[in-house]
């Protein structure tokens, strides 16, 4: 404990999953938080739940002002912002190109890349006259490899992200500011009944399901949780990290390592009947 200590973070979209549980480390970890979220109840309870040391503000993470007055928050109630976790998001339209809707598109884009850039804009002039920061951008492995969503908006997103979460790292980085990204594979929370078209209620309900569903996706046998991805955050945010930029942290459990061995040894089993009976 204390791996946070006298520092002050941001983070977006902690009504929920990965964000709520990041903000949950963050405050055991010894930060002071603002959190943000569009739901207000949720919201005001989670600060209450963790007491003086975070604050609540209602914000729509694609609105440049409501951005700027959350960062600015931080910096009024606190005196300073150490680390700022982008983690808001939502599902984006599944299906292939040809269906895609423009405005769906774009409003796809603007809470999962446009909220990204406007956090760090208007987080960069405050870490840069301090001298040190730590941005931290959720990305995720569709955004790495296509396929691994089941909406080709949601990943062109977030290779965006990633890229440019490489691109800032490279600026901010002469001002002794961090600029990493985390890509999380498959995290049980809502996230997956949303874009299957389940109403918010309904969905915060599916992470139980999903850990059975994912338990073996990947060579670790269970699925991912967001403590998985709030430790990798507690992480990127201390000072144990100081000489890591510009890197995509992936916490997959090896999903995008390779076939399973399993599945490998399965497939030569299959081939060797294939011999046999063909011989």
């Amino acid at each position: 404990m204390g791996r946070l200590d006298g520092k002050v973070a941001v983070i977006t979209g902690a009504t929920s999953g990965i964000g709520l549980r990041t903000a949950e480390v963050f405050v055991a970890e010894g930060a002071k938080i603002v959190i943000a979220g569009r739901r207000l109840p949720e919201g005001e309870a989670l600060a209450k739940q963790l007491g003086a040391n975070c604050i609540f503000r209602q914000t729509d993470v694609t609105l440049e002002d409501q951005m700027q007055a959350l960062i600015a928050l931080a910096v009024d109630k606190f005196g300073r912002i150490d680390c700022l976790f982008n983690n808001a998001g939502g599902p984006a339209q599944t299906g292939g190109i040809e269906g895609l809707e423009v405005e769906r598109f774009d409003a796809a884009m603007a809470t999962l890349v446009r909220s990204v850039m406007l956090g760090m804009k208007h987080a960069a002039p405050h870490m840069k006259r301090q001298g040190s920061g730590s941005i931290i951008n959720n990305g995720s492995i569709a955004g790495r490899l296509a396929g691994f969503s089941s909406s080709m908006v949601y990943s062109a997103a977030k290779a965006a992200v990633i890229h440019l979460t490489k691109c800032v790292a490279m600026e901010l980085g002469e001002s002794n500011v961090r600029v990493n990204a985390i890509s999380p594979g498959a995290i049980a929370t809502g996230i997956f009944g949303k874009a299957l078209g389940l109403s918010t209620d309904a969905a915060e309900k599916t992470p139980a399901v999903m850990r059975e569903v994912y338990k073996t996706a990947q060579p670790i046998p269970r699925a991912g949780l967001p403590d998985d991805i709030a430790q990798a955050a507690v992480f990127l945010a201390s000072d144990e990290s100081s000489f890591i930029n510009g890197h995509d942290l992936v916490v997959d459990g090896a999903m995008t390592g390779g076939r399973n061995w399993s599945q490998q040894q399965q497939g030569y089993v299959a081939l060797r009947k294939a011999f046999d009976q063909g011989a």
